[in-house]
């Protein structure tokens, strides 16, 4: 790894250039729209605007996992907003979310639509709404609550910080990798502590915390991120391995990953969601061979 060229800062920072790395056309300065575009609805009272990164997987994770304990309020529609593509910055998703970030959801179940936005704020409110995934009992509440709040503060270092100036960054700079790889390796040690104590991070059962912290940590245990599984030696951190394994065998868990993706094998791809069959007719594999067959026609 090099180090860059000295840099001192000027008095006042401008936006002269382009920051560079893989999401250097989205990063901006300023909030607000760029263009007009309404969201579309579909027929659910549950509308979801996403994409599945980490962030995008706790919430349609949440979203089957209700659906699967029986809660059929939550059935929902899942659009796909394409970030790499500017949709964040479209009229209808910046009044959905004004900080321009996926996942955004309205709930159209009441006299008036409802807007949640950041994935953590999101679980709490689907918690909240079904009665499910966060003890009512005040002491596991809160600790819960705390891991969910943990996830939401530790994860930006682990992407943010880690994932960008590893796998992202226009030039690898020694020292930012090692200030975040020691952080992230920290982290990935409070969980392991943790979950030496406990079946899951709220203690014995599952909830909205394990389904905040596993698309992150769980991807990164599993090298589904940032290629660094070897980097971090991973392994190491046993019981964290445990717990990854244990939720990703859960169906609810696994269908949730499929929504709003679109990388990685055709068949895991579940482009848009808007009935629970879509995970047998409209994975992209699917949507591809009725394409070529229809282009035979």
């Amino acid at each position: 790894m090099t180090e860059t060229a000295d840099y001192t800062p000027p008095k006042i920072w401008t936006w002269n250039k382009e920051s560079g790395g893989r999401f250097a056309s989205i990063n901006r300065p300023i909030a607000g729209a760029t263009h007009d575009k309404e969201l579309p609805v579909g027929k659910h009272p549950l509308q979801l605007y996403s994409l599945a990164t980490p962030n995008g997987v706790k919430v349609t994770v949440m979203l089957e996992e209700l659906l699967a304990a029986g809660h059929t309020g939550a059935e929902y529609d899942a659009w796909l907003i394409k970030i790499m593509d500017g949709d964040q910055f479209g009229s209808g998703f910046v009044e959905a979310n004004p900080n321009s970030k996926i996942p955004a959801l309205v709930d159209r179940s009441g006299a008036s639509p409802v807007r949640v936005f950041e994935s953590g704020s999101i679980l709490v409110y689907l918690a909240e709404k079904f009665g499910a995934f966060l003890p009512t009992d005040a002491a596991k509440r809160a600790e819960v609550l705390s891991w969910l709040f943990w996830q939401m503060g530790a994860g930006p270092m682990l992407g943010g910080g880690f994932g960008h100036f590893y796998a992202y960054a226009p030039v690898k700079i020694e020292y930012a990798i090692d200030r975040f790889a020691m952080e992230v390796k920290r982290q990935l040690d409070v969980l392991d502590r943790r979950l030496g104590e406990s079946a899951y991070l709220g203690g014995d059962e599952y909830s909205i915390a394990d389904m905040a912290v596993w698309p992150w940590y769980g991807a990164l245990v599993k090298g589904l991120v940032y290629d660094a599984a070897e980097f971090l030696q991973v392994n190491d951190y046993k019981n964290v391995v445990r717990w990854t394994d244990v939720i990703a065998a859960r169906p609810a868990v696994a269908r949730g990953r499929m929504v709003n993706r679109i990388m990685g094998e055709p068949s895991s791809q579940l482009p848009e969601r808007h009935d629970a069959g879509d995970f047998d007719t409209r994975t992209q594999d699917k949507l591809d061979a009725a394409a070529t067959d229809g282009a035979k026609d």
